[in-house]
């Protein structure tokens, strides 16, 4: 991990409750943790090639933009189809994100993190590094979904083996 980059996150990657996120399942095998970690960098990565983008308030978005409450796949209510995982986590992570990480927050962290879902919140980013983040979580996500190992798990195959 980059130097620079691990020095603007360590305060929130060794916290306590970002370390409970290596418990919540992502997609898959993947933790919470682990996508956070990666959107965060992949997009850090692309940002220190461009002038002009806001690289710590992507390193930071990209940590928090799924810092949600609890696994979306342990809540058993039934709600409404638009009051779903998809819909309402962005919200929930920037309520979090601002409660234990308030030094952290500026106007383009918090648009980050609460419009990464786009289109589903329906509303777009407002900031290039919103995009950025919003783009690369959906890559990230991807590469997961894609996996042809997430191919054979949808029909209950583990590992491969039958």
């Amino acid at each position: 991990m980059e130097k620079e980059y691990y020095e603007m996150i360590k305060e929130i990657l060794e916290s306590e409750e970002f370390q409970k996120r290596k418990t919540y399942k992502h997609h898959g095998s993947i933790t919470v943790y682990d996508h956070s970690l990666k959107v965060s960098q992949v997009a850090y990565k692309i940002s220190k090639r461009f002038k002009r983008m806001d690289s710590k308030s992507i390193a930071v978005g990209g940590l928090l933009h799924d810092f949600y409450d609890k696994p979306w796949q342990e809540k058993k209510e039934k709600t409404t189809f638009l009051k779903k995982h998809g819909f309402v986590h962005a919200h929930q992570a920037l309520v979090n994100a601002e409660h234990y990480f308030p030094e952290y927050m500026n106007e383009k962290t918090r648009n980050i993190i609460e419009r990464h879902m786009f289109p589903l919140n329906k509303i777009p980013p407002k900031y290039k590094e919103a995009w950025l983040i919003t783009f690369v979580d959906k890559w990230v996500s991807l590469e997961v979904l894609f996996h042809p190992t997430f191919f054979l798990r949808l029909f209950g195959i583990r590992g491969g083996k039958s």
